[in-house]
């Protein structure tokens, strides 16, 4: 039913999902200047983190064409075929068809093996980056108040465990983490 593939933003207007996928990528090439998060993702990927996610959702949410993950997902699902792409993959498409549509279980795989390639993880860091890359599929995004807030890290002992686990490097290993996300 052709109905069920058109995405409709917040005015109420019906696009196909080409269309969207169009004014998606007008809006990102667009906008750095004026959305933070777009900036940080195309230009300082070190830069990444949670506030940033936050503000893109929302800044894309608020957009006219009301750019909701959601929608992106099924525009993206219907023109290329591929659920579920995640909206760090989706800003860099817009920006550069070049750049690779993946879901949140890729990107987070690919920045952990880029992070983690040269280094020989023990056990207990192999556990610790485990639950990491779970907290990173569900958030793209990683932060030291992630490990006293969220019950994955907090039940194992928290931040100063998974620090003295890592040898006082946590705090760098998550940057370079981020930063491979968003990269």
């Amino acid at each position: 039913m052709a109905s069920e593939r058109l995405i409709r933003d917040a005015t109420g207007k019906e696009y196909k999902p080409e269309d969207y996928l169009t004014a998606f990528s007008r809006f990102v090439r667009d906008n750095p200047a004026n959305v933070e998060a777009i900036q940080i993702l195309l230009y300082r990927p070190k830069d990444w983190s949670a506030s940033a996610l936050t503000e893109l959702r929302q800044k894309l949410q608020i957009a006219p064409e009301r750019f909701v993950e959601e929608n992106l997902q099924k525009a993206h699902e219907a023109l290329y075929s591929k659920a579920l792409i995640e909206i760090v993959s989706m800003v860099k498409h817009a920006a550069d068809t070049m750049e690779l549509l993946l879901t949140a279980e890729e990107r987070v795989g690919r920045a952990v093996r880029k992070i983690t390639s040269s280094r020989a993880l023990g056990a207990e860091q192999a556990m610790w980056m485990d639950r990491i890359r779970q907290h990173l599929v569900e958030n793209l995004s990683i932060s030291q108040s992630d490990f006293e807030l969220l019950p994955i890290f907090e039940g194992e002992g928290g931040w100063s465990r998974a620090n003295g686990v890592f040898a006082g490097q946590l705090g760098e290993l998550i940057d370079q983490l981020n930063e491979a996300i968003a990269s």
